[in-house]
């Protein structure tokens, strides 16, 4: 019996002592519910329990209840903060107050984005915008603050702990970034600049996407099937990357990514104020701001990382372009050819065809796989469960529960995988929930929603999944156990509430049991026959993962430090073009497309302004962990849990490169990151060489 049938057994085995406890009527092995999804939305059903258990929520109008319950919640903790004879300590008072607006505010976001019926998106978003239009109020309440502060200056009337302290910190460093601490000309300039950061944003996001109309006279876009054209203009709403044309995907290219005046001004408005608020509330620059709780702390350490990866990737990224010319008939690569180019390598590297690889990846063999691996590295199981009426939101929604071998219930899974109109096409994570220790030492159980876009027709048989769906799905799954195993005292730093270079840290981690041959021969085989993924088929599926890998990485650090730049060194003499010519020669290894501005696509510049670089650092820690405790043994138990009881559960709650370097017990420095990189990728190329 393999290792994966014993798992499945062992689970089974799990489920049926449990079944009184979890209220199910028949073990299911998740290869069996996901394989072949049964519909169980019932929006008409008797005795619903509400949307994930919520008794008010088995209508939209249940809203409306929470929202009031929500504030009077609230009053009455700013009430008890504000109380001299209070009889609690500070930060915990702060966390349940945080705690109510959150559980409320998080759902309602949630639900707005993903629920099909409008009533439950109309009063949803009336939710949200109550909730924040508390949130503003709470910013500004100044015996809020000035309780705050004297505690953590001169401490707490009750004891506090290190934890206490660094959470107490966060929250205060929360509200002086609205500017409570500024006197009132100043702080009402800050709601102004916060409130513009914000319609601007959201102006260039839409810009973004917005196609370019020019005319079709002279075109050779108009021989290509995919764009279309109104009264002799042409609608050119994407570059054309995949085009075997090189002619088209050239012009494709420079029309797509030309210059535009609206977005131009949107980005040099949304830079200039950015770097106002950050002088107004204390900081040399927005980068100074936006990186002061992460693993870097600082734009400088940002910026060496940078620097020292820069000049190892270029060596080997020209080794790259090489391979990409000759493919090309030893012509010129630019940068319209890139992805047509490697995506055309790779498929030939291959040597077999997508569904060839799907067919060892079902859906269900991937949960098996997903179990598998959490319990033999954190001794947790998924374990399904049967949906209540009303608790689901859509067809097709399924819920499983996170239980630990010993410790017991963990949190809930609720997995919304399958593709329905109206519904978001980014593969995501929702925290619904965040876990903390409740006043009588229980645990208040966390929820999530890993969301996914799996096209799947009953006719097909089961579910398959291409080889990047798989990486996705882990992916995801590695935010989700991460909010499952979080063990914090307080919500605000749970699980994900994090930095974001190290919220992508576990995800990232996970992506190497969907791409590593000693994971993948864990759990991939084939939905009919059983029988093991092809060795040859496996090596070259792995090797297919670092093909041009330094010419990808490269690209990254060139957006990531673009981005420095544009929010350490606002405001600029020259345009956001110019700067980017002049680092493009710097830090790409392809030149620049005269009279294009692509700067002006990358929507990225607004929910990760100044963190762009936090995958590559996630990427870091996740290659350091990988090669340094997991390569030879990826279902190594004391790694796991070592990397669960001195990482994972402490979320945020411990300063986020302090937390990382107790971990991999080294301090964290530019240098480490950026040759944890290198040493992945250069390993990764052995394994490509291997399997020419």
């Amino acid at each position: 019996m393999d290792k994966l049938s014993k798992m499945i057994l062992r689970k089974s085995i799990y489920d049926v002592r449990h079944l009184k406890r979890y209220n199910v009527t028949l073990p299911k092995p998740l290869s069996e519910v996901f394989n072949e999804p049964e519909k169980k939305f019932r929006f008409f059903a008797k005795n619903q329990v509400g949307l994930f258990g919520t008794p008010e929520l088995i209508s939209y109008e249940g809203f409306y209840a929470l929202k009031e319950r929500t504030k009077i919640e609230c009053d009455n903790l700013v009430n008890e903060i504000c109380n001299p004879n209070r009889k609690r300590n500070l930060v915990t008072i702060f966390d349940q107050l945080s705690n109510s607006l959150c559980c409320l505010a998080d759902m309602a976001e949630f639900i707005r984005t993903a629920h099909p019926d409008k009533s439950f998106i109309t009063a949803a978003e009336d939710c949200c915008i109550s909730m924040n239009t508390i949130v503003e109020k709470l910013n500004t309440h100044k015996d809020l603050y000035n309780n705050l502060k004297q505690a953590i200056i001169n401490g707490d009337k009750h004891p506090m702990t290190q934890e206490d302290l660094h959470v107490g910190e966060l929250f205060l460093f929360d509200f002086e970034l609205n500017g409570i601490h500024l006197e009132e000309r100043k702080r009402q300039y800050v709601v102004d600049l916060n409130n513009f950061i914000l319609v601007t944003g959201q102006r260039f996001m839409i810009a973004a996407e917005k196609p370019r109309v020019v005319d079709q006279t002279g075109s050779s876009i108009i021989l290509s099937k995919e764009y279309s054209s109104i009264e002799g203009k042409l609608i050119v709403g994407h570059p054309s990357s995949h085009c075997e044309n090189p002619v088209i995907r050239e012009e494709a290219f420079k029309i797509f990514n030309s210059s535009n005046v609206e977005s131009e001004q949107l980005l040099d408005n949304l830079l200039e104020s950015r770097h106002k608020l950050a002088l107004t509330c204390g900081f040399p620059s927005y980068a100074h701001r936006a990186l002061k709780n992460s693993i870097a702390e600082d734009p400088y350490f940002v910026m060496e990382f940078l620097d020292t990866l820069n000049t190892e990737l270029r060596t080997r990224s020209v080794f790259d372009y090489k391979t990409m010319k000759k493919a090309n008939n030893n012509d010129t690569v630019f940068p319209w050819d890139i992805q047509y180019l490697t995506n055309k390598i790779k498929q030939d590297h291959l040597k077999y065809a997508m569904i060839d690889y799907a067919s060892y990846f079902s859906l269900g063999n991937c949960m098996e796989g997903l179990n598998l691996i959490f319990n033999s590295l954190y001794n947790i199981n998924l374990i399904f469960e049967d949906i209540q009426p009303g608790e689901g939101w859509a067809d097709r929604i399924h819920k499983l529960a996170v239980t630990h071998n010993t410790d017991g219930l963990l949190g809930y899974i609720y997995c919304d995988f399958f593709e329905r109109p109206g519904k978001l096409h980014n593969d995501s994570h929702y925290v619904v929930r965040g876990g903390r220790l409740l006043p009588d030492k229980s645990y208040q159980i966390p929820i999530v929603v890993v969301m996914l876009n799996v096209v799947w027709n009953k006719n097909q048989g089961p579910v398959l999944l291409h080889p990047g769906s798989v990486e996705n799905l882990f992916h995801e799954f590695g935010h989700a156990i991460h909010s499952m195993l979080g063990r914090t005292r307080y919500q605000h730093v749970n699980g994900t509430r994090c930095a974001t270079d190290l919220a992508e840290f576990p995800s990232v981690l996970m992506e190497y049991y969907a791409t590593q041959p000693q994971a993948i021969k864990q759990y991939a085989k084939h939905y009919r026959t059983r029988e093991p993924m092809p060795e040859d088929m496996l090596k070259k599926l792995c090797a297919s993962k670092y093909l041009f890998a330094a010419s990808e990485m490269q690209l990254q650090l060139f957006y990531s430090v673009l981005d420095q730049y544009y929010h350490t060194h606002a405001p600029q003499p020259r345009s956001t073009t110019d700067l980017l010519v002049k680092l493009q020669v710097e830090y790409y290894g392809l030149p620049y497309v005269k009279n294009t501005a692509w700067q002006l696509r990358f929507s990225h510049f607004v929910g990760y302004g100044a963190k762009y670089y936090s995958y590559l650092v996630s990427k870091a820690l996740a290659a350091r962990t990988w090669h340094e405790f997991l390569s030879k043994d990826p279902l190594n138990n004391i790694q796991g849990e070592r990397l669960r009881t001195e990482c994972l559960q402490h979320g945020g709650g411990k300063p986020a490169r302090k937390l990382v370097s107790d971990y991999l017990k080294t301090p964290v420095t530019p240098g480490l990151l950026a040759s944890s990189l290198i040493q992945d990728i250069d390993q990764g190329y052995a394994i490509v060489k291997s399997t020419n």
